[in-house]
C-alpha cells in the first residue's frame, strides 16, 4: 500500500442492532465498562437502549472521542436513551476480582434498565452469566456497535466526574489527571503517601505501597 494513502478509520453502526431485530429482538442493549486498569477507583459499566430514531451523531468508542465530545454525546444519549449505571468500587473489586466484577457490574446494569432488553451487545469477548435474554459478545464492539459505543461514553463520562470528586477528596494524588491509571505522578504518590481510601488494594503497586508505608512506620 502506498504510503501516501488515505487511513480509513470505521464508525460503529447499527448492523448488529439491525440482525438482533431480524432475528426477533425489539429493544437491543449495548453495554460497557470503563476503569478495568487503574490503580483506584471504581469499575463503571454502564446499559444503553437507543431510540434508532433518535440515534445522536457522532457517536463512537469513547476512546477515540475528546473528552467535549464525549460530554456532548453523554447529554444527548441521556436525553433520548434508556440507560442503567452501575458501579463497582473498590471493595467489591477486592471481593471478586476485576474481571468478575466487571461481569457483575454489567449483568446489574442489564437487570436495572427501566425496559427489559430483548438482546444484548457487550464489548470484550466475554458475556455475563445469568442475563435475562439472548447476548453476544462483541471484540472491539465500542467501535463496531453505536449501542455500545454510546455505553462507552457514558460509563466514561461517569467515571471521569467520580475521579473530580475523589481528587477533591485526596488531592495529593492527582486522581483528576490520570483517572487512577498508573501515571508516573501517581506512582510518585503512591510511593510517597501510601495508599489512599480509593486505591484498588489488591492491586500489586497499591500493596507494594502499603508494605513500605508498614515499614516506614
Amino acid at each position: 500500500m502506498p504510503s501516501d494513502s488515505p487511513i480509513i478509520i470505521s464508525k460503529p453502526t447499527l448492523k448488529f442492532e439491525r440482525a438482533a431485530i431480524k432475528r426477533g429482538a425489539k429493544f437491543v442493549c449495548g453495554v460497557d465498562e470503563v476503569g478495568r486498569g487503574p490503580l483506584a477507583g471504581p469499575v463503571v459499566v454502564s446499559a444503553v437502549i437507543l431510540n434508532h430514531r433518535k440515534v445522536p451523531e457522532g457517536l463512537n468508542d469513547s476512546k477515540v472521542l475528546t473528552a467535549a465530545q464525549r460530554e456532548a454525546l453523554y447529554e444527548k444519549i441521556m436525553a433520548s436513551a434508556i440507560v442503567s449505571i452501575v458501579v463497582a468500587p473498590p471493595t467489591i473489586i477486592a471481593q471478586l476480582n476485576i474481571l468478575q466484577a466487571s461481569l457483575w457490574a454489567m449483568r446489574k446494569a442489564v437487570l436495572g434498565l427501566q425496559v427489559k432488553a430483548d438482546h444484548i451487545l457487550v464489548d470484550g469477548n466475554k458475556l455475563p452469566k445469568d442475563l435475562p435474554c439472548p447476548g453476544e459478545a462483541i471484540v472491539g464492539g465500542d467501535g463496531r456497535s453505536v449501542s455500545i459505543a454510546a455505553a462507552s461514553i457514558v460509563a466514561k463520562v461517569t467515571r471521569d466526574r467520580m475521579c473530580l470528586i475523589m481528587d477533591f477528596e485526596e488531592p495529593q494524588f492527582g486522581f483528576s489527571s490520570h483517572k487512577g491509571y498508573a501515571a508516573p505522578q501517581h506512582l510518585e504518590a503512591l510511593t510517597a503517601h501510601g495508599p489512599g481510601r480509593h486505591h484498588r488494594m489488591d492491586f500489586a503497586p497499591c500493596i507494594q505501597a502499603q508494605r513500605m508505608k508498614t515499614i516506614a512506620a
